[in-house]
């Protein structure tokens, strides 16, 4: 009989005691939204003295959530001294929802924005730079994001191998959503989508990609028809709305990736209408999908490095130039 999994993605340890040994508090919170209520984490340095430099909203990808190793990265940023908030996505973790169901992913962003714009617009955080981050098809909803801001609500995006374009083995059937769709919204929530014909989880370690799978609220059902049928829809719509990004970003992106096109993040950074020194595209030769949590520690070192290096010269070109804000937030 298989032994049951870890509480937690780094073991046994307590999770105070965990996020203190990595320099970090962590705090949760139900949000309630007009579409249910949601899941939401934040990171802070462990200090609460410490300056802190930008808040960053942080959307994981599908299937996925914040409480497994998606954490990785918000650890990461929290340790450089930023301010970290994340919500599971409707239909994933802890959130309200069907398990791996988005049938409207306008709703979805719009559900996740609404609590990121309630911590951004605080009085504790109105004035500090303001980040996006999305991985994966949180690349995409994050891109949702920022098109139903208001143009001067986000500092910039970063995305870590955002799906804009699908990888032909994982194109929805469109036979298959042409026939569901036929029975008028019935089928909308079946988990009836062929699997995708991806050749990896996403990754080249093997430990991690076993780590990964053995998260408990990770949706490893068949793809539903709706969130394919969405997945397919925004994508498209994405592409043709390249150019209507202003902000600085930063794309990071493997050219081994199965799972979400590296031409998408090329059409980003060729179309978008972002200023040119402030738009970066990093493409890590030989890395797959998941490049923080599927990678080996070396490989995504150097990927975290040039974040780093990215989000602190762009909090710093876009500080405000009074005096520190200090850590004094949770949730």
């Amino acid at each position: 009989m298989a032994e049951p999994p870890p509480p937690f993605f780094w073991g046994e340890t307590r999770e105070e005691e965990y996020y203190a040994s990595q320099g970090v508090r962590n705090s949760k919170l139900y949000f309630e939204t007009p579409n249910g209520k949601i899941f939401t984490q934040s990171w802070h340095p462990l200090d609460p003295n410490q300056p802190i430099k930008a808040t960053v909203f942080m959307t994981h990808g599908y299937t996925n959530d914040t409480s497994w190793s998606f954490q990785k990265i918000c650890i990461a940023y929290a340790k450089w001294g930023y301010a970290v908030y994340a919500a599971d996505l409707i239909g994933h973790g802890r959130s309200d929802g069907l398990r791996g169901y988005i049938g409207d992913m306008e709703k979805a962003a719009a559900t996740s924005l609404s609590y990121f714009v309630s911590v951004r617009q605080s009085e504790h955080y109105s004035t500090l730079p303001a980040f996006l981050f999305g991985e994966s098809m949180g690349g995409l909803i994050t891109m949702l994001m920022y098109f139903q801001s208001d143009p001067d609500m986000w500092t910039g995006l970063i995305f870590s191998a955002p799906l804009f374009v699908i990888p032909e083995a994982m194109i929805p059937s469109k036979l298959h959503l042409t026939m569901y769709g036929l029975l008028f919204g019935l089928a909308d929530t079946w988990a009836a989508m062929p699997e995708p014909r991806r050749p990896t989880m996403g990754g080249r370690d093997v430990q991690k990609l076993k780590v990964k799978a053995m998260n408990p609220k990770r949706y490893s059902g068949k793809p539903r028809v709706g969130t394919m049928r969405e997945v397919a829809k925004w994508t498209n719509y994405v592409q043709q709305n390249f150019d209507k990004v202003k902000v600085p970003f930063l794309i990071a992106h493997g050219t081994a990736d199965p799972m979400a096109c590296p031409s998408g993040s090329e059409m980003l950074y060729e179309k978008a209408s972002t200023a040119k020194e402030d738009k970066c595209l990093k493409q890590y030769e030989g890395m797959s999908h998941l490049l923080i949590t599927g990678e080996s520690d070396e490989a995504a070192e150097v990927v975290l490095a040039d974040m780093k290096g990215w989000i602190d010269e762009m909090s710093k070109k876009f500080s405000p130039k009074s005096t520190d804000i200090t850590d004094e937030s949770e949730n």
